[in-house]
């Protein structure tokens, strides 16, 4: 099969041949009825059963090909034809199914346990959404959620301080202990999200087990010239408007990239009601640049800005304790406005986050390498409450968070197959009050200390993949605390405490076909400063919370197991299921009293410690009966138990199961990969607590149907992706038990997206 290239196309006679082969980059099947196109030849072909295309009579020159295949996110690749070349094209085809982290084309990070990466063109189709709402996208991750415009995953039934989330290799810093405080990153400046499990979490700074979120901008295509993107999605739930710029270059000096997003949201409403005060607006700003200064010396300059206002809904903050005990019972908010508006008023947040990072790599041979890394983060926060006299407009907590976080790694592949991969850091954080509040701080002044290192080996041989771990922390605060006795005093107090943390594992391949994976993990976390230092109003999550001072450090062991198997190229089975046993597990648990405040009536929450077991399963399964349709299922269950109490634990996501229905239409020389969708989520009710356990019973079960289509069109060598999206189409009422705010108001109603992507240059 071959594509004939007219000799006089480029007005010279042309003897080059162009020929190679597109294979699946998860299962390495080849992919027949793919599209490849030379857009400088105006020429193209569909590979032939093997995969195969071939063009001949080029001429020697500068290309772009482009590679399409349904299902499959499209590839763009440029290079220089000076003879005849033969390539080989991998194409992100059943995604969901690699059990690596596949990132930019490496294997780097090759892990013994499932891995799971949202592409970018999945982000660039919901970037509008918060980082946690998309990676819901991944099997066994929920939200943890205060609204709509605040949340945070919730990873195997763990969540916040257990799960660390890396922005550019760098852990996110901030005042990110509670519920309400969400990781401040803009899924725009990301080209992969991913979730990692195994002992290649250990060299990744944090309090995790076994997950680690990676927020990645992605590497430089090869291509000299200069191209980008600009991303434009209007959402009808809130009259949200978003808005992407993306341009990039990797020019002979150094490859550059700078990306912009501006987002705008009023408030959003419910089938029934409009939910008052609930807009946001965001500003954020990256900046990438990497200079290659020989073969084995390479640097990266990363930074970005990330800006965001947030209102609270206003019906979650209540004057006195008889209104709120009817706030919880009422089926409407208080102070519930009939009208929509972009105005953000108090309750508020407002923060503001800089990164910066640098990283250098110098190969001290062939199979050895030297990398050095510095991050340095600011968080500014801010959070307004309803005050009295004239004082809204002053922040009723003022936090500025320092960080900076230094990493040396050391890695070595031997000749047996053995890789090394070592490294010493240590993380510095100054947070502290600015004066001017007027009220007591949730969080005293700090600052703490973290020296951390960190050995992992891996091995592959054949069938067998095995890799094993370890981590040393020691963490040191250093607290500076305002006496709740009268008169007040300044208080000092010291803590220190040593992490450490073991996980290993194997994977073992059955057949081209079948693999299965186990994974045994132990860490030591030490209590983070707000579950210490929490006194007082925390104004997102409406509630008051209370730290204790003498908790101790969480002891725990999980294992995790894993099978993957695919049939005749259609069918396409993930079962994975964890056991986890946490030693003075440390929890939010809510009090049986309401607390009068000067600022209003609240409920209490207080941080304990107890013994828990928390265990469950996840199932995927894609099946692909045709060519063009292509089904994928997924189901999550996950229980906690307080084995102490002999009670369930609360914040536990409940189950849930969804399917998704995908058909790809046949592409047309204008028209590329046409396609429609139809996905269902049911969740059923959280019925394992006990009454006593929370504030108001748990939510009813509920079902969210939701549709989208979209097409891209090719114009010369630009391209235009057009698509609509509907969610909650039903427009069911329900309330999520894992929405803090599920206690004054529904979750959100229908909500239709309008999304135009067009890409350039190239």
């Amino acid at each position: 099969m071959s594509g004939q290239v007219p000799a006089n196309a480029f007005g010279q006679q042309c003897s080059l041949t162009l020929s190679g082969n597109v294979l699946d980059k998860g299962t390495n099947i080849p992919l027949h009825f793919s599209n490849v196109y030379i857009q400088e030849a105006e020429v193209g072909m569909v590979t032939d059963s093997l995969g195969n295309f071939q063009f001949r009579n080029l001429c020697a020159g500068k290309y772009h090909i482009e590679i399409s295949h349904i299902g499959c996110e499209p590839e763009l690749y440029y290079f220089q034809l000076a003879r005849d070349t033969v390539l080989k094209i991998y194409l992100h085809h059943h995604a969901e199914l690699l059990d690596e982290v596949v990132v930019h084309g490496h294997r780097e990070d090759n892990t013994s346990q499932a891995s799971a990466t949202i592409s970018a063109e999945v982000i660039a189709k919901e970037g509008n959404k918060t980082l946690t709402d998309l990676l819901e996208n991944i099997t066994g991750v929920s939200s943890l959620k205060n609204g709509s415009g605040i949340s945070k995953p919730v990873i195997h039934g763990l969540f916040g301080n257990r799960v660390a989330i890396l922005n550019n290799g760098v852990a996110q810093a901030g005042q990110q202990w509670g519920n309400d405080h969400a990781p401040e990153i803009d899924p725009f400046s990301a080209n992969h999200l991913s979730v990692v499990k195994g002992a290649s979490a250990l060299a990744y700074p944090g309090n995790s087990l076994g997950s680690v979120v990676l927020v990645e901008a992605g590497d430089f295509e090869e291509d000299p010239h200069l191209q980008g993107n600009v991303n434009y999605i209007f959402q009808t739930n809130g009259r949200g408007h978003s808005l992407n710029t993306k341009l990039e270059q990797n020019a002979d000096w150094a490859a550059w990239r700078v990306t912009g997003t501006y987002k705008k949201r009023g408030d959003t409403h419910t089938p029934n009601y409009f939910l008052t005060n609930t807009g946001n607006q965001e500003t954020n700003f990256s900046t990438q640049l990497k200079k290659q200064f020989s073969t084995r010396w390479k640097s990266n300059l990363y930074y970005s800005l990330f800006n965001t206002e947030i209102g609270i809904l206003r019906g979650s903050h209540i004057g006195n304790l008889t209104d709120l005990d009817r706030a919880l019972n009422s089926k409407l908010p208080f102070y519930t406005e009939e009208k929509f508006s972009y105005n953000i008023n108090a309750p508020r947040q407002r923060v503001k986050h800089h990164l910066l990072k640098f990283e250098s790599k110098y190969f001290l041979s062939e199979n050895a390498a030297l990398n050095f890394k510095y991050g340095g983060q600011l968080n500014n926060r801010k959070e307004f409450d309803v005050r009295r006299g004239g004082r809204t407009d002053t922040p009723a907590l003022h936090l500025n968070q320092y960080q900076h976080f230094f990493e040396t790694v050391f890695n070595q592949e031997y000749r047996n197959g053995m890789l090394l991969k070592s490294g010493v850091q240590f993380n510095l954080v100054d947070n502290g009050n600015i004066p001017g509040t007027g009220i007591l701080p949730l969080i005293p002044n700090y600052l703490s200390y973290q020296p951390s290192g960190f050995v992992i080996l891996r091995k592959e041989a054949k069938k067998w993949f095995w890799e094993a771990g370890g981590r040393y922390d020691m963490k040191i605060y250093d607290v500076t605390a305002i006496s709740n006795s009268i008169p007040r005093v300044f208080e000092y107090f010291d803590h220190q405490f040593h992490n450490y943390a073991f996980s290993g594992g194997v994977k073992y391949k059955f057949s081209k076909s079948l693999k299965a994976s186990l994974n045994l993990g132990q860490m030591l976390r030490a209590p983070e400063i707000n579950e210490l230092y929490s006194a007082g109003l925390h104004q997102g999550v409406s509630g008051i919370e209370e730290g204790s001072r003498d908790l101790v450090p969480e002891m725990s062991t999980k294992l995790v197991g894993s099978v993957d198997w695919f049939f005749r190229k259609k069918l396409f089975i993930q079962a994975l299921g964890y056991y986890q046993n946490i030693d003075d597990f440390i929890y939010l648990q809510p009090q049986s009293d309401f607390r009068l405040t000067i600022r209003g009536a609240f409920p209490v929450f207080k941080y304990e410690q107890t013994n828990a077991t928390i265990y469950g399963t996840d199932w995927q399964l894609t099946f692909e009966p045709t060519q063009r349709l292509k089904i994928v299922n997924k189901y999550s269950l996950v229980r906690g138990v307080d084995r102490t109490q002999n009670l369930p634990l609360i914040n536990i996501p409940a189950d849930n199961l969804s399917s998704a229905w995908q058909y790809n239409f046949k592409s047309s020389d204008r028209f590329k990969n046409p396609f429609f969708s139809l996905s269902g989520k049911y969740v059923r009710r959280q019925n394992r607590l006990e009454e006593e356990q929370d504030f108001a019973p748990t939510p009813d079960e509920y079902f969210l149907l939701n549709a989208s289509i979209g097409t891209s069109v090719s114009i010369g060598h630009s391209s235009f992706d057009i698509g609509i999206s509907g969610e909650n189409l039903l427009n069911t009422a329900y309330r999520d038990y894992l929405n803090r705010l599920r206690y004054f108001a529904d979750d959100l109603g229908r909500n239709v997206s309008l999304r135009v992507n067009w890409k350039f240059g190239g």
